[in-house]
């Protein structure tokens, strides 16, 4: 198995605290060291010169044979190259070519499984060992599968098989033409099908957290489901006369698709989420973000299907999916067999977004959650 370590800390590599998150995820991922994106982010690089200058970091990588910097860093050029463009293709392509050189020696298969007249590409890991379980694994909103290989290999290491997807509007899918579909029970039934797996662990990392615990509430071969973290419904973040207020100024389509163009402007974080929003779905107009964003909602997700053992991580300190929604997320799985949640604390590196800065105490929760035979119902504080 290819040596794997997660470094432990949330670094401030830039002032703009977009790109900072987005340096801390490659640095976390243990994809990128903190050397080297401190020297990058020195001369404080716009988010358009990012690519190059990631680029470049990855192509001096590979020249002296460091390929997992090489990996990490074009994958951060991917990431912050426009979406929809051939640049982006280009992009996605080399990072997929280095990530086989750098990690091809884990033994693992690729497919591309047949769906919506394209295909979805799912990389299997198998179990170090004899298996123990069949985990099913998933991103979010602007992921790729393979910037988690860390969390692979963890759970290959315990003893889990491991098929890692991407769906409609996810990484390889979209560049093979599949745009968004939030009704994610769909092609994880189409890969269940072409694996023949059954009795398998969902997990959804980010916004996946919605889309694993939809597809768990109508995916009868799920037998358990991990929300890393849950979604539930955004406006579930806001009290109740906001949440009306939101519904009722969205019916005004005229008036918030010029407000989305122009906070999407101004605010470098919406910018990046209406951009990409509508690269997943394939339109030109802002208030095509808006409707898919409010499309993920409790009444869409069904939580009260979920009958599963179901474990709810979340950090005290996450910005884009805070606890709350963790807290009602909880309450509504209301059949399901047992509620675990996970509270992850600033004093353990861990409070940020999908636990960036501490992966490692991350997967320790999740193996220890997928070993016990039935956990037993937890909420913490």
């Amino acid at each position: 198995m290819v040596p794997f370590t997660f470094p432990v800390g949330f670094q401030r590599f830039s002032s703009a605290a977009f790109v900072n998150y987005q340096m801390n995820r490659l640095y976390a991922c243990g994809l990128v060291d903190a050397a080297s994106l401190k020297t990058l982010c020195a001369s404080n690089p716009s988010i358009v010169e990012l690519p190059a200058a990631l680029g470049a970091l990855s192509a001096e990588a590979e020249a002296r044979g460091d390929l997992r910097l090489a990996f990490g860093a074009q994958r951060g050029a991917e990431f912050f190259t426009p979406p929809g463009t051939p640049a982006r293709v280009a992009a996605w392509t080399r990072m997929r070519a280095l990530f086989d050189r750098a990690f091809g020696a884990l033994g693992y298969t690729r497919h591309e499984v047949p769906y919506g007249g394209a295909s979805m590409p799912v990389t299997v890991l198998p179990a170090q060992g004899p298996s123990r379980g069949r985990v099913l694994l998933m991103g979010g909103f602007d992921s790729v599968i393979e910037e988690f290989v860390g969390v692979w290999i963890r759970l290959s290491e315990a003893g889990f098989d491991v098929a890692a997807m991407e769906g409609p509007g996810q990484g390889g899918a979209r560049i093979a033409g599949l745009t968004f579909d939030h009704d994610y029970e769909r092609p994880v039934a189409a890969i269940l099908d072409q694996l023949g797996w059954d009795d398998v662990t969902i997990i959804g990392l980010s916004m996946g957290g919605y889309w694993a615990l939809r597809a768990a509430g109508r995916e009868p071969r799920v037998t358990r489901a991990v929300a890393w973290p849950p979604v539930y419904d955004w406006l579930a973040k806001l009290p109740g006369f906001a949440q009306r207020f939101v519904r009722w100024m969205v019916s005004f389509r005229g008036f918030m698709r010029w407000s989305v163009r122009l906070r999407a402007k101004l605010i470098p974080v919406l910018g990046h989420a209406v951009t990409h929003t509508m690269y997943l779905v394939d339109g030109d107009d802002p208030m095509l973000a808006v409707d898919w964003l409010m499309g993920m909602n409790k009444e869409h997700l069904g939580s009260e299907r979920v009958t599963q053992d179901v474990l709810l991580m979340v950090g005290e300190q996450d910005d884009f999916q805070p606890p709350v929604l963790a807290e009602r997320q909880a309450a509504a799985l209301t059949h399901a067999r047992s509620v675990t949640t996970r509270r992850f604390t600033a004093a353990e590196h861990a409070a940020a977004h999908c636990q960036m800065g501490n992966l490692s105490l991350a997967c320790e929760v999740l193996i220890s959650w997928l070993s016990s035979e039935r956990p037993h119902p937890q909420r913490e504080p």
